[in-house]
């Protein structure tokens, strides 16, 4: 009876005692590993938050970069159309201004060649020499009169 009981307490001693520190010292690493795993769970939570937030603010960035280049575009569209219509405009102008200056001399021109074939034609039928100054002032003065009147 005595000798379960000697054992129980020589193995108490030798046996047990190391075993418990062993789980102990086991124990308490498994519980330092636990909380080290939580402090990096909870750190990497706390990073990919902060990524989401820095990934939503550039998604926003990017959305206003790409609205303000829009705009930009539209205005440059708009400015190139305004100058295009402005040269247009210009053009058309300078081009009305050169028919006018060209039919105001292709009606002198047509005058003087008036002039002159009345001059010939009026000395033809006269058969005697006219002064020439004289009559083509009278001629110019009807030609005026008549080309008011039609032209």
């Amino acid at each position: 009876m005595f000798i379960p009981i000697i054992l129980f307490w020589i193995l108490k001693r030798i046996l047990f005692k190391p075993v418990l520190k062993i789980i102990d010292a086991r124990e308490s690493a498994i519980k330092s590993d636990i909380a080290i795993g939580e402090q990096a769970k909870n750190a990497g939570l706390a990073l990919k938050a902060e990524y989401e937030q820095k990934i939503s603010v550039a998604k926003n960035e990017g959305q206003e970069i790409i609205k303000q280049a829009t705009l930009r575009a539209e205005q440059k569209s708009e400015e190139i159309i305004s100058n295009a219509k402005e040269e247009a405009n210009s053009i058309k102008d300078r081009a009305n201004k050169d028919i006018t200056q060209e039919r105001e001399k292709v009606m002198n021109e047509l005058k003087n060649d008036i002039s002159s074939i009345a001059i010939l034609v009026a000395s033809k039928v006269i058969e005697k020499d006219i002064d020439e100054a004289k009559h083509e002032e009278m001629i110019n003065k009807f030609i005026e009169e008549v080309g008011e009147a039609k032209w």
